[in-house]
């Protein structure tokens, strides 16, 4: 990477980034707090936020190639890119991807979520046990993000289910308390052959909206990431509570995915989007237009 003149930097290189954690890791707090922060909703109350907090659940395939987010570095290079677009609010993340775009000064003034369940692991056998392995409520409260973002999936025949439910819901609770955004993420799980897979069937996406809307004792500060599917309608009146549309593995042309978002985008409930591999892996490798075409059917 070359160096960055970005405000808040403090570090320019990556390998500025290696030498700071090691001599000086204390930095990486005093970033946080010094961070110029933003509301989360601004303006016209859109958001564009770009995700890459897949690689800690082990899931680094980008369509046909199953090792496409192995460089670390890469993945950043690819989201520098993505946040300078202008229109892009910001990012969600673990909090390692998170504190390298802290120090290279790229989360000046952007809406930051944390993620905090990565512990069911791509094509584990105890995937569904989807426990908080990764970001707390507390350290999403204290260090002035302005949520953090919860997978939660419900296979009927899987025991793990309820044990994740619970997990999501005391993180509801946690997240409120703090008064800040708990961004779940729904979806009703099937295993087939050992292979678990979300069931994108309008149906299926409502049920699983009611089931995570209630989770937690208050849903004051609950938001919802949704896939698009068909009859979005029905989807989004499943709902009043403010969401985010999601891209996913990109297994469409680029023109039907956009096309999908903009007809989606067009329900009152739905605030914008917040996608990762569609818009940092695009089939044409183009990062900043496919970006550009993002913001452009939100803004």
């Amino acid at each position: 990477m070359s160096d960055s003149t970005t405000r808040g930097a403090l570090c320019s290189t990556y390998r500025e980034i290696s030498e700071l954690r090691a001599t000086d890791p204390g930095a990486v707090a005093h970033a946080w707090a010094t961070r110029c922060t933003r509301a989360t909703v601004r303006g016209d109350g859109r958001l564009m936020i770009v995700a890459a907090d897949h690689p800690a659940r082990a899931a680094l395939r980008v369509g046909a190639n199953a090792t496409a987010m192995n460089s670390r570095s890469e993945l950043l290079d690819r989201l520098a890119i993505a946040l300078n677009v202008p229109g892009v609010d910001g990012v969600l993340g673990t909090s390692d991807i998170l504190e390298d775009l802290l120090l290279l000064g790229l989360l000046e003034d952007k809406v930051v979520f944390a993620s905090m369940n990565r512990g069911g692991l791509a094509g584990a056998t105890f995937e569904l046990d989807d426990r908080m392995t990764a970001a707390t409520a507390r350290w999403t409260s204290g260090s002035r993000l302005n949520g953090a973002k919860m997978l939660c999936r419900f296979d009927f025949h899987d025991p793990a289910t309820v044990a994740t439910m619970a997990a999501c819901a005391r993180a509801v609770d946690e997240l409120a308390a703090g008064e800040v955004i708990a961004m779940l993420e729904p979806f009703v799980s099937v295993r087939t052959d050992g292979v678990l897979a979300n069931d994108l069937s309008t149906d299926a996406v409502i049920k699983s909206i009611h089931i995570a809307q209630a989770l937690g004792s208050t849903s004051a500060y609950t938001w919802l990431k949704l896939p698009v599917v068909e009859h979005m309608d029905r989807v989004l009146d499943a709902t009043t509570l403010p969401s985010l549309l999601l891209g996913g593995d990109p297994s469409t042309g680029a023109q039907e995915t956009f096309a999908s978002w903009e007809q989606a985008l067009a329900f009152p409930a739905a605030r914008g989007l917040i996608v990762g591999r569609t818009l940092l892996y695009p089939a044409d490798d183009d990062v900043a237009g496919a970006v550009r075409t993002a913001v452009s059917l939100i803004r």
